[in-house]
């Protein structure tokens, strides 16, 4: 059974997957809307049926015609705020209808070759990529500074930012040369940022999606 902590990872995780495995869009009517913290469950009828979808906390009628964008299909999930298990539900955001379909795409990634170099953080506990990938077991949840250039980054994805920062370290054949944080601060692809944030490890979502670590709700400074 997926946890709401593991649907949101599914959806954002390196190398941000909703944009790999999304489907078309879903349209329909709102004929039921269950709010919480931070999001919004929907019910809709489609012209394929009734469907279930969750979005970033929105305000929905019933009856309304909606979008929901960039959907990601999650089954067996369980939310435990709403204390139900949904055989499926969509994850995305909600379409603005007054906005060009590509001015939705909420993610950017940098297309230059130079090489990365970015100077380590200070502090007892700065760490750089390679270190924290490699010396992960002995900081699983253990909070750490990271210093990094933002390498791939998708904005508002289920309340958070989720960005891919590299240093220099590490490498692209074992995967040591790059890290995924999730934030509510933003920064934009090329920037040098310093994040500090937990180490989470050995997440594994089933259906073969795991990844050995992550740096979790960082905060970011230029």
């Amino acid at each position: 059974m997926i946890s709401f902590r593991a649907a949101l990872f599914l959806v954002a995780a390196a190398p941000l997957l909703a944009f790999a495995i999304e489907a078309p869009n879903l349209k329909g009517e709102v004929i039921d809307i269950k709010n919480v913290d931070s999001y919004t469950y929907l019910q809709l009828k489609t012209a394929e049926g009734k469907v279930w979808a969750a979005v970033p906390t929105a305000a929905v009628k019933k009856g309304a015609q909606v979008t929901v964008s960039k959907p990601v299909l999650m089954q067996d999930f369980e939310s435990r705020t709403l204390k139900t298990k949904f055989d499926k539900i969509w994850f995305g955001y909600l379409a603005d209808p007054a906005k060009p379909q590509a001015a939705l795409n909420v993610a950017t990634a940098a297309t230059g070759t130079a090489p990365v170099s970015v100077t380590k953080a200070s502090g007892a506990d700065a760490k750089t990529v390679a270190e924290l990938v490699k010396g992960r077991l002995a900081l699983k949840d253990k909070p750490v500074q990271l210093r990094g250039q933002v390498m791939k980054v998708s904005f508002g994805i289920m309340g958070k930012n989720w960005l891919h920062l590299q240093d220099g370290s590490g490498n692209a054949a074992d995967g040591s040369h790059d890290i995924v944080v999730t934030s509510k601060d933003s920064a934009a692809v090329g920037d040098v940022v310093t994040a500090q944030g937990l180490v989470r490890t050995d997440v594994n979502l089933g259906s073969g999606y795991a990844y050995a670590v992550l740096i979790e709700d960082a905060a970011l400074r230029k």
